[in-house]
């Protein structure tokens, strides 16, 4: 007799499966297995989850087609089900997905923009904090000043990208307008959630490198080295000024230590 591991691993997969037969112990009213049944609540099952797709990934869905889209999400529902009880969870890896799906390289942007949607999905469902009053920073001293880390906001997200995915989201949001556009332009996105709303925005040449460097816990004179390595035109004093604007910062620390780790 199977035990109820089993059961349940076997009703899952069946679910997921057209080629399974309705697993052992289901039956209809009349007590019989019921195929058509079951194909029916296996549909439903499917659909339910491609349309979570649908909500999480909707620019994703404009660019390709809602023919297209459903069967390329209806291929992600078979190989990947829901891991936890939590439906907005699901779709963290359809953009990994979209990379290895062949149908989909002739779109090479998509699955950056599949990651701006899906950062913007994790932006909205993140921590709330208070974003960092900027008179706070009348009380560090020049001196310490290279020496402080930050602490960014639980909502901020990064996505980086070798095309203009941000101009490609907004182009393909409700109210966008597609428009001619060069694919050799970069673009690295910041999403943030100070509010109610989910703020995006492009980052500035050398930002991405400098926040991630902030992100990861460095201090400010070395994520401001970061920045320079990857642009010799990186304005220091407009990408702070930036964040804390955007409420992208929720505070700061002057850790002794500190120096002698940058």
């Amino acid at each position: 007799m199977l035990s109820l591991d089993e059961r349940l691993a076997g009703f899952g997969a069946a679910l997921l499966d057209p080629t399974h037969l309705v697993p052992p112990g289901l039956a209809g009213p009349d007590g019989e297995p019921s195929p058509r049944r079951f194909a029916v609540y296996r549909n439903n099952v499917v659909v339910g989850l491609r349309e979570a797709l649908r909500a999480a990934y909707p620019a994703v869905a404009r660019i390709v087609g809602n023919e297209f889209f459903d069967a390329m999400a209806g291929i992600f529902v078979r190989m990947a089900p829901p891991a936890t009880p939590v439906l907005l969870e699901y779709g963290a890896g359809f953009p990994e997905f979209i990379d290895g799906f062949p149908p989909a390289g002739s779109i090479p942007y998509l699955s950056d923009i599949a990651r701006v949607e899906w950062a913007f999905t994790e932006s909205f469902h993140a921590a709330d904090a208070t974003p960092l009053d900027p008179s706070a920073f009348s009380t560090i001293s020049r001196e310490l000043a290279p020496w402080m880390s930050f602490s960014v906001h639980p909502t901020l997200r990064l996505v980086r990208s070798p095309f203009p995915v941000l101009t490609i989201w907004q182009m393909n949001q409700p109210s966008g307008t597609p428009a001619p556009l060069d694919l050799n332009v970069a673009e690295d996105a910041l999403l943030v959630r100070p509010g109610a709303e989910v703020e995006i925005r492009a980052m500035p040449p050398g930002g991405f490198e400098f926040l991630s460097a902030l992100v990861a816990g460095e201090c400010l004179a070395s994520a401001a080295k970061a920045g320079l390595r990857a642009d010799v035109q990186f304005d220091l004093a407009g990408n702070i000024e930036d964040l804390v604007v955007i409420g992208a910062i929720t505070g700061f620390l002057l850790p002794e230590e500190a120096r002698d780790a940058c």
